[in-house]
């Protein structure tokens, strides 16, 4: 990908989140299960100095840690600046508009990041690792969740059956080992596991619905202009409800890899 591909893209995710920031919150249901369950990984000791939030969205994850941690040292960041400007409105702490792979942070300024539920949507995981690095001080530490490679692979395995070519033009996201590669050499890797997190949608229109509805549409660099015909979604509809489908409702599997990392 170039790099105006890259810059494109990031414009495209960061009008998603946005135009959806009002109505986030309502369906973004799994994004809450794991923002809880990161913080059960993050160890009380860590929340020293000053943190970073990347990718703060409507507030999910903060507003968690700031009841468990109230005197913290919190900034915000997001790339969608719908999204930095709802939070701005809640929260006391600084907010700033930030890209993951070009955080706009002097060098060793935290000593604690956390994210959840954003570094899927980061083309080039070195980079965006890399900045991490960056900002964060000696001994600092990351605690992070992420979408892996598993994520929704029921929509895309019956996309792909529905589509004429048999090619799935639907997003991707990174598998473990790829995650791994990318931490080499910047960070100690603390804890790294993987842990499937399911929804339940009474068909896959309600599906897709709840998915526009938090601005997490289909960003892939390859992605043709619509998600396919009327006839091809029917074919998928249909599709998904045979493979998946159990008691009048299909299942969404979500895979989170969760992490708990030390700067090298």
């Amino acid at each position: 990908m170039t790099l105006g591909e890259d810059s494109l893209k990031a414009e495209q995710i960061q009008r998603n989140f946005s135009r959806h920031a009002a109505e986030y919150d309502r369906y973004a249901l799994v994004q809450q299960a794991v923002a809880k369950k990161l913080l059960q990984r993050l160890p009380e000791s860590a929340v020293q100095g000053r943190t970073l939030e990347v990718g703060c969205g409507t507030g999910i994850l903060s507003r968690k840690f700031l009841h468990q941690y109230p005197q913290a040292d919190l900034v915000l960041s997001d790339l969608a600046h719908g999204m930095s400007c709802r939070v701005a409105d809640v929260f006391d702490q600084y907010v700033v508009d930030a890209d993951a792979a070009s955080l706009p942070f002097q060098d060793q300024c935290f000593d604690l990041v956390l994210s959840s539920s954003v570094y899927q949507w980061v083309d080039h995981l070195v980079q965006g690792f890399a900045e991490l690095q960056r900002v964060l001080r000696p001994k600092g530490q990351v605690v992070m969740a992420l979408f892996g490679e598993r994520t929704l692979y029921e929509l895309r395995h019956c996309h792909t059956e529905a589509v004429a070519t048999g090619i799935s033009h639907s997003q991707g996201f990174p598998g473990i080992s790829q995650v791994e590669e990318a931490l080499a050499g910047l960070f100690d890797i603390d804890i790294m596991e993987s842990r499937l997190e399911v929804e339940w949608h009474p068909g896959v229109p309600q599906l897709l619905r709840s998915l526009k509805a938090i601005g997490a549409q289909n960003a892939s660099r390859n992605r043709p202009g619509g998600l396919a015909s009327r006839r091809t979604m029917q074919r998928m509809y249909e599709s998904y409800k045979a493979c998946f489908g159990r008691d009048g409702q299909i299942p969404a599997t979500y895979e989170v890899i969760y992490l708990r990392l030390l700067r090298c």
